[in-house]
């Protein structure tokens, strides 16, 4: 058993992330088979934590992985997780994989976002949904979030911007109740700060499965619906690949289908 000379740190966030999960300490005991004496004297400093025992707790309590790095090192052990660059070679089969995704999917649009929701990766049929952005915000690193809400950005061509408002800041807030990522609490705030529409009404239909990104595209003149969806790599170890997300879009009409077959003959 490691000893550290900060020896409450890792029982601190350990009982903060427990707070967060809403467990109290018998649940969480009772979950990762621990005694619920041990546990409390774990957060309490009392005793030292094995590096099995809080990689125990850290699962039962969904921490993410970049926090369970933060966790033993707290402890006194090494960090678990690696975090390399998409591009170096042991990444190359998910290279291979993501590229695969985003080429696969044309002629519909797809891309690929980090943790903080900035863009990796776009296949080509990106390009014409941001016809128009102002400059800045193609500068990398590319935040869809932003891009999307901003002035700027594609936010006056979304037709149903109130109700994808909505469902971003939705999906936002999930994602920091999950991870308490303070760049993600800092890109909320921002983007909450933006202007709203005073006149557009929430779009509603009892006959809609999800929520669609209503696009007009100035070009042609055609209001474009499409349906999102996301893929993650359930089983990644590795940080810069856990914290991927695919996104791929699918029209939900035949006019929103053939305008992007259309536009991908022009790429």
């Amino acid at each position: 058993m490691a000893t550290t000379p900060f020896p409450s740190l890792a029982g601190q966030i350990l009982r903060d992330w427990r707070k967060r999960r809403r467990f109290s300490q018998l649940d969480l005991a009772s979950e990762a088979d621990v005694s619920t004496r041990h546990l409390s004297f774990i957060e309490s400093g009392r005793s030292a934590a094995s590096r099995d025992m809080l990689m125990r707790l850290a699962e039962h309590l969904a921490i993410p992985l970049r926090d369970r790095n933060s966790l033993l090192l707290a402890g006194g052990y090494a960090p678990l997780h690696l975090e390399q660059s998409l591009d170096s070679s042991d990444m190359a089969a998910a290279r291979e994989a993501v590229e695969s995704v985003l080429a696969g999917h044309m002629p519909f649009p797809a891309l690929a976002v980090d943790r903080h929701w900035n863009l990796v990766a776009a296949n080509p049929a990106i390009s014409r949904l941001l016809d128009g952005v102002a400059a800045r915000l193609l500068t990398p690193p590319v935040n869809v979030l932003r891009l999307s809400l901003d002035p700027e950005g594609l936010a006056p061509r979304i037709i149903n911007l109130n109700e994808w408002r909505h469902h971003l800041f939705a999906q936002l807030r999930r994602e920091i109740d999950a991870s308490a990522d303070p760049m993600l609490c800092a890109l909320l705030a921002e983007l909450i700060a933006l202007p709203a529409p005073l006149s557009r009404s929430m779009l509603k239909s009892a006959s809609r499965i999800a929520i669609p990104l209503m696009l007009h595209d100035p070009q042609s003149n055609i209001n474009l619906s499409l349906l999102s969806t996301t893929t993650v790599f359930g089983t990644a170890t590795d940080l810069t690949l856990a914290e991927l997300t695919l996104e791929c879009f699918y029209p939900t009409d035949d006019l929103t289908r053939r305008a992007l077959i259309e536009f991908a003959t022009g790429l």
